[in-house]
Formats: structure tokens, C-alpha cells, sequence
């Protein structure tokens, strides 16, 4: 173990801050470090799944430089001194580093302060230090003060005054002055402590949404091979598909298979056959997925290298033949999001997608999806493009450009009842035009 200095701080290396906490031996650390997840990777299944398919490695140091430079670019845009992040998918973004990620979003004992001009400070749950050894972007590790009820009960009053010094005294060392800090979510009491402290406090879910906007051409490698893991994975559950299981049977084989290629969770469960498929938006269930049934599913899926995969498909189940109420449903699913990407191109406004997307469907006669588009990386992200009725009372507007990648959504489903069909692509936009990349295929057999 290299030597702690005065400051409680250990040198060199490791980036630790030790705290009161028993350290781990450096023996435990140097194990650990040879078996950090993200040193490992996603695994030989999907390597091998990616090197058939021809999809090139990308370069996980360059987007970590990409992504806190993106960062860093807002921060200056906006005049803030740093941000102070808790959400997990934004401290990915800014250290490719994850702990517990679930866990974490309703436990505060994660975060990470990004300076303007300054470090990288990540404040990792006790004992923790060692999973962030694979990333240079983080300059300095320590352990986090937990503030929340659960970690410290009627001691929340003194737990955040030490967490507020912390954050000062490197808003103070690193800010040359500026005390306005953006949180991208944080307690009432945390920003009346900072406040306390001469600190300006600001919203900084708009910083974190903007920055994440624009991918980096490495980002779409990850996301390529992201795509094709997922696409792998539907192929699994598509061959275990068959009458007589249950719904929640038929979703676990999308989670085994997701997992298996690196992947990470879904954060959804829906999935839906036969008269749960209309309305939308019901997860799955112990029905029993009978002969002749449609399924519809969204894989809402954290794949790998922690990359979002928003695909929908809905397939027929079983040896019968799909009835014309089934065919017509998909038909009309499937000619929307075909018309409502055929379009897409850099440089269209929000609005226009809003107000200008073909609709080949009576609104008043069938239910759709909540919004046409929305943007997609880490996580379902910005922009939410709504459909026309809803833009005066919903929209924001902005504009396409290169880089950004977006999910085609479509669904249509009677209101009169009967089936209902849920379809989704994701798309990068390009210099001049689109690339589709989930290329899964639809189905013939229910295409008029």
C-alpha cells in the first residue's frame, strides 16, 4: 500500500481517499484490479459475436476524453465553476466507472464533481476505490459521504455540512473565484448547505442532457456493437418462443442473453401478448402466451459498454395464421415508422418532426405511442419529440445534427379494442441523412 500523506489522501496511483474506513490489503486491490468488469469486457460470447459480424473495437479511452470534454464545454457555456453529479448514467458519462448502478440511484452513496478547469473527483461507496483504476479521466477517488435517511438517520444535519465542505473546498481551490454550481439532482438540505457556503446553485440536467446529445464516432462503434448484442439476444427469446409460457418465461431469456453479452439491465418490463397488447404500456405478466397470439416487447435494454438498446418488434406466436385484424394493426405500425424515418436528415427542427411526420392512421380511431422520436445513448435521452395534437402544450424545439441518435417509436392499437403492435428503430443521424442501425427484421407474414 503506497503511503497515505497528511491529508488522508493516498498518492500516487490508486487516487484514494481512505477515510476512517478499513482499507482493503494491497493484495485485495491488486486482485481486484485484474478483475475489474470493465477491464475484463463484455466477454467472448459477444466478441466473437463482433469480430463474424466484422464491427471494430472502439477506442473506450477516447470517449472518456470525448464525453468530460463535452462536459467541460457546457460548463464554460453556461459560466459554472462544476457539477455535481448523482445520477448513475451521468457519472458513467463523465468516468466510464459504474458501482451498483441501480442500487445507487436510490441510495446517495455515488457522486462526482467535475470542474470547469479542474479535476474529476469521484466519491465512491467505502471500500470501492479499486473499480475506477481502468480510467484516467478521474483524477481523484474518496469515499462518500452518505447523507441520505437509510445511511444516516438523525445525523443527516451533520453528515451534509461535511459532504458541503468537500464540495466548497474544491469549488474554492479550482473555481478562480466563480461559486455557481450546477447539481444534476440533490436534497433540499444539500443545496441550503452550498447556499450557506456563498454558493450559487443551478439545474444541471440541461448541461448533462446537451453534452450527452452529440456522440463521438467511437461512441457509435460502442452503440454498433451495442445494436447487434441486443439483436443476438431477440434471436434467443425468439427461438424460445412458443405457446403455453408464460409471459415473464419468455422476457427472462432477453435478460440471460442481454447479460451473457456484456450487458448490464433492463429497465423496463414491457412486454405484452394477445389482449395485453392493447392499450400499451403494460409489462409483463404470468399470462400464458397462447397459439396464434401477438407479442410485443421493447427491449429498453443497458447493453454493453453501458449503451442503451430502445428496439420494439412484436412477432406472431405459434402455428396458426395471423387473422386480417393483426395484419392490418402491424401494417399501419410498421408504414409509420418506415414514413417517419425515411425523412431524417440533419438539420430538421423538433417542430418540424412534430408537426410535419406522416400519420397514416385516424388518431381518433386508434391509440399511439407517446411521442414520434426521442433521443437515445446511455439512456433514453434528449430530445422528446410529442406528437402534433400535444406540441403546443409539451414541445421544445431544437434541431438535428450529425451524431445524434434517435429512436423511431410507432404504435397502433384500435380503440375499439383488439390487437395492438409496438415497433421501434434506432437511428444515427448522419452528415446527410440517416443510418439505420437496428436492421432487425420485421415481419413479412403480417405485412398486407
Amino acid at each position: 500500500m503506497e503511503p497515505i500523506s497528511s491529508d488522508n489522501k493516498i498518492t500516487g496511483s490508486h487516487r484514494s481517499k481512505i477515510g476512517a474506513i478499513q482499507t482493503p490489503s494491497a493484495e485485495t486491490l491488486a486482485y481486484a484490479q485484474t478483475q475489474n468488469l470493465h477491464t475484463l469486457g463484455p466477454g467472448p460470447v459477444a466478441e466473437a459475436e463482433w469480430a463474424e459480424a466484422g464491427l471494430p473495437q472502439p477506442d473506450l479511452p477516447a470517449i472518456r476524453r470525448y464525453r468530460i470534454e463535452r462536459i467541460r464545454e457546457q460548463l464554460r457555456k453556461y459560466d459554472y465553476a462544476g457539477i455535481v453529479l448523482y445520477d448513475p448514467l451521468n457519472i458513467r458519462y463523465a468516468t466510464d466507472s459504474t458501482n451498483m448502478q441501480l442500487w445507487i440511484t436510490h441510495n446517495a452513496s455515488r457522486y462526482c464533481f467535475v470542474a470547469a478547469d479542474g479535476p474529476c473527483v469521484l466519491w465512491d461507496y467505502h471500500n470501492c476505490e479499486f473499480l475506477s483504476d481502468h480510467t484516467e479521466v478521474v483524477d481523484e477517488i474518496r469515499t462518500a459521504t452518505s447523507w441520505f435517511y437509510f445511511g444516516a438517520g438523525d445525523r443527516v444535519p451533520e453528515m451534509v455540512e461535511k459532504w458541503a465542505d468537500e464540495i466548497v473546498d474544491l469549488v474554492t481551490k479550482h473555481g478562480a473565484g466563480n461559486k455557481r454550481i450546477a447539481f444534476d439532482r440533490c436534497n433540499p438540505e444539500g443545496l441550503d448547505a452550498m447556499r450557506a457556503r456563498g454558493c450559487e446553485v443551478y439545474n444541471g440536467e440541461e448541461v448533462m442532457e446537451i453534452a450527452r446529445l452529440v456522440k463521438s464516432d467511437d461512441e457509435i462503434k460502442a452503440m454498433r456493437r451495442a445494436v447487434h448484442a441486443c439483436e443476438k439476444s431477440m434471436d434467443v427469446m425468439r427461438a424460445a418462443m412458443k405457446p403455453g409460457m408464460m409471459e415473464q418465461d419468455l422476457w427472462g431469456y432477453l435478460h440471460h442473453a442481454n447479460i451473457t453479452r456484456g450487458g448490464e439491465w433492463i429497465e423496463t418490463r414491457l412486454m405484452a401478448s394477445g389482449p395485453r397488447c392493447n392499450p400499451w404500456f403494460q409489462e409483463c405478466s404470468s399470462r400464458i402466451i397462447e397459439n396464434g397470439d401477438l407479442v410485443a416487447f421493447d427491449t429498453d435494454l443497458i447493453g454493453a459498454y453501458g449503451i442503451c438498446v430502445d428496439i420494439s418488434r412484436t412477432w406472431h406466436c405459434g402455428d396458426v395464421a395471423p387473422t386480417q385484424a393483426q395484419k392490418e394493426i402491424y401494417t399501419m405500425a410498421y408504414e409509420q415508422i418506415m414514413r417517419n424515418t425515411e425523412w431524417l436528415k440533419p438539420g430538421l427542427t423538433y417542430r418540424e418532426l412534430s408537426l410535419n411526420s406522416p400519420v397514416v392512421y385516424d388518431p381518433k380511431k386508434y391509440r399511439h405511442y407517446s411521442c414520434l422520436y426521442h433521443g437515445v445513448g446511455l439512456c433514453d435521452e434528449s430530445p422528446c419529440i410529442y406528437l402534433p395534437h400535444v406540441w403546443d402544450a409539451y414541445g421544445y424545439d431544437g434541431v438535428l445534427e450529425p451524431g445524434h441518435v434517435i429512436c423511431v417509436e410507432s404504435y397502433v392499437g384500435s380503440i375499439a379494442g383488439g390487437p395492438g403492435v409496438k415497433l421501434e428503430d434506432q437511428v444515427l443521424i448522419t452528415e446527410d441523412g440517416y443510418e439505420l442501425l437496428s436492421p432487425y427484421r420485421y415481419e413479412k407474414e403480417l405485412i398486407l
